[in-house]
């Protein structure tokens, strides 16, 4: 037997070609290899029928191809197979049609007559069901027992030069040539459930439960992983020590006195607790998270104004330049009559209020340009982060730099499931804003299929009469082959049609930085009416007096997506309307929007995107640094999280130094991710 540690190129039933495929792949000792677990599981005990509609969830069929050929279209050409159904059930269509775009390299691997295995989504075009780039394996005749056949078979992520039937074989073998003593992990989650017993069970189970606990041991081993290194930081952040800020209290209570309207509970709330950390002898380290239009600019104001009567600087970072100067015009409304001074920086302004120079400023606001400009700062106590997933970690890192063990506020409009927070923001101090401030107009959001044009160009020149604002939002920037979606571009000709009186905006990814700024300010000061526009306005300006949103094509959107773009609207005193126009012809897609008629409570949102699409895609649309997990499914675990959690706590709690703890276990874990200043 060899050990779990034993470089590939030692073993000897594999081909030197295939050890350098593997090393491709970042697997180059045994363990990795058994560490490059299944992505998913086929019972071939039995086969789907062949399916006789579209849609639905993805099938495993067995069946015969009688056809194939290369296919050319006007901008696309693809490889074809038909496949007949072998089972005999009848139940549904004779044949299926299976297609890869762009691989006429399949013509040497798939012929006529072969029998193949085939897992994919079905759908119709021109009537016929399809499916597009399947998962597929040919069938081979097997002399005894298969490890292909007649069981639950492993189906593994893609190692390009070794094909899935051969990784499965290597597995195997790897499995009975392995030492299974050497292979513990470096920390022991589960003493009662062997890992190298786990190992077996999660490439070849007897049963599908076999697989999901062994999984779960895995998932477990991963997620103590990164629980160790939340809990480490935590602790680091909380032994650092810092300044003692928020004592005075002059600048907050006469803000509070200059408000025409009083701050929510939830406002309230956060602040308490934002005056408790910075009262701390260590950096504040908080999150706060509130859903759009919940009030997070005014809890960082007054943060950011504790902080400057502690006589020392605020600053507030936001991901663009139009951003930026919507909070500089916001604090200068606000601040100026308290005598704070505040200035912009960005790198196209520099502005500022009775500030000569910046480094005069006792709040500054500003895009990435804070981060490279040394004169700015002479006594930076706090630090705010607006949008805090658009920036990058060394990003984060470099601004808390410019000062001395700085207060941090990151804050995000962001919906985030409760069974994710504690993982993504496990090492923050976590403040939600879940109501929303006083005075803002009633949200209708309608969804509607396929409504008459004429309708919909109706309410829109009613909205516009009456002084309001309009988003018209569009999936796409340009017209598409393969996508049956109108596009911006095409899109912003015919509103200039339909709305002959009014000056209509066109705002899409592919407009130059400068155009768009100038653009999102027309449209902020009312110089354009109604905006054509693509999701590019997810995170923008707020435009009280814009009511109105129409969203086409909205079952091409994300749910946590239309919830941002919805939030561009309903932060006037007018009653807005959403209104989300789609086919009706996917069962999912409805389920989905009707999930956003029925709420705009973004937690609640994000609960149910979490329900519908599953953790994997989710995370999918955060830039969280999460998208590498093997085992997404299970972050909607609680139980489980909790319990990696607590593992983690235990192990620190006794080791404080992670003396005892693997080397390469311990190389996984990072004091400084843009929050805490290297020591």
């Amino acid at each position: 037997m060899i050990p779990a540690d034993s470089d590939l190129a030692a073993v000897d039933f594999l081909a030197p070609k295939e050890v350098l495929a593997l090393a491709s792949a970042g697997i180059r000792t045994a363990r990795q290899l058994l560490d490059h677990l299944p992505r998913r599981y086929e019972d071939r005990r039995r086969f789907d029928a062949f399916p006789a509609e579209a849609g639905g969830a993805p099938v495993c069929v067995r069946g015969t191809v009688i056809d194939t050929r290369n296919r050319f279209g006007p901008r696309v050409r693809f490889y074809e197979a038909v496949v007949a159904d072998a089972s005999g059930s009848g139940v549904g269509p004779a044949t299926l049609t299976c297609r890869w775009f762009n691989m006429p390299f399949l013509s040497k691997v798939l012929a006529a007559g072969q029998e193949i295995i085939l897992h994919g989504k079905p759908k119709e075009f021109q009537g016929r069901i399809v499916i597009d780039h399947p998962d597929f394996e040919v069938i081979k005749d097997d002399a005894g027992p298969s490890i292909h056949l007649e069981r639950i078979v492993p189906i593994y992520r893609n190692v390009s030069g070794i094909a899935q039937r051969r990784l499965r074989e290597i597995q195997y073998l790897m499995l009975d040539a392995v030492d299974p003593a050497t292979l513990a992990a470096d920390f022991d989650v589960d003493p009662t459930y062997p890992r190298h017993e786990a190992c077996r069970e999660v490439h070849f189970p007897e049963a599908i439960e076999q697989a999901d606990a062994a999984r779960r041991r895995f998932a477990l081993e991963e997620f103590f992983a990164v629980q160790l290194n939340v809990v480490w930081r935590r602790r680091r952040i909380h032994d650092c020590s810092g300044r003692v800020l928020g004592k005075k209290t002059e600048l907050l209570t006469a803000f509070y006195e200059s408000l025409p309207f009083d701050l929510t509970g939830a406002q309230k709330r956060s602040i308490k607790e934002v005056v408790a950390d910075m009262r701390q002898p260590r950096p504040m380290n908080r999150l706060l998270q509130g859903d759009v239009g919940s009030g997070k600019t005014f809890v960082a104001m007054a943060s950011m104004l504790l902080a400057v009567d502690s006589g020392v600087q605020a600053a507030l970072m936001a991901p663009t330049q139009i951003l930026a100067e919507q909070h500089f015009l916001t604090f200068r409304k606000w601040l100026e009559p308290l005598g704070v001074r505040v200035a912009l920086r960005t790198a196209d302004r520099k502005e500022s209020t009775h500030v000569e120079l910046e480094g005069d400023a006792q709040i500054l606001i500003g895009t990435h340009a804070l981060l490279y400009d040394d004169a700015l700062f002479s006594d930076l106590g706090l630090i705010v982060i607006d949008e805090q997933h658009k920036f990058g970690v060394m990003q984060r890192g470099r601004l808390i730099e410019q000062g001395t063990r700085p207060d941090v506020l990151v804050m995000t409009a962001t919906p985030i499931p409760r069974t994710l927070t504690m993982t993504i923001y496990g090492d923050l101090d976590v403040s939600i804003l879940d109501e929303r401030p006083a005075g803002r107009g009633k949200m209708i959001t309608a969804l509607r299929i396929k409504p008459r044009q004429t309708d919909l160009n109706r309410f829109v020149k009613d909205q516009l009469e009456a002084g309001r604002q309009a988003y018209l939002v569009y999936p796409l920037v340009e017209e598409s082959d393969k996508l049956k979606a109108e596009s911006a571009t095409a899109a912003h000709g015919k509103w200039i049609k339909r709305l002959p009186n009014f000056e209509v905006g066109l705002l899409h990814g592919k407009v130059d930085a400068e155009e768009k700024e100038s653009v999102m300010r027309r449209f902020r000061d009312h110089g354009i009416d109604a905006l054509v526009a693509t999701s590019v306005i997810e995170v923008g300006v707020d435009v009280p007096n814009a009511n109105l949103m129409i969203i086409h094509h909205a079952e091409r959107f994300g749910l946590a997506q239309l919830h941002q773009l919805r939030g561009r609207i309903g932060r006037g005193e007018h009653k807005s309307y959403c209104i989300l126009l789609t086919d009706g012809k996917s069962a999912d897609a409805m389920e989905k929007l009707e999930v956003m008629e029925r709420t705009s409570d973004g937690f609640v949102i994000a609960e149910e995107d979490l329900r519908i699409r599953g953790p994997g895609d989710v995370l999918g649309t955060m830039q969280s640094g999460l998208g590498d997990f093997r085992f997404p499914d299970f972050l909607a675990d609680t139980a489980l999280l909790r319990e990696a959690r607590a593992l983690a706590d235990r192990v620190i709690s006794e080791d404080p130094r992670l003396d005892g703890v693997h080397a390469a276990l311990r190389s996984r874990i990072n004091d400084d991710q843009g929050i805490l200043p290297s020591s």
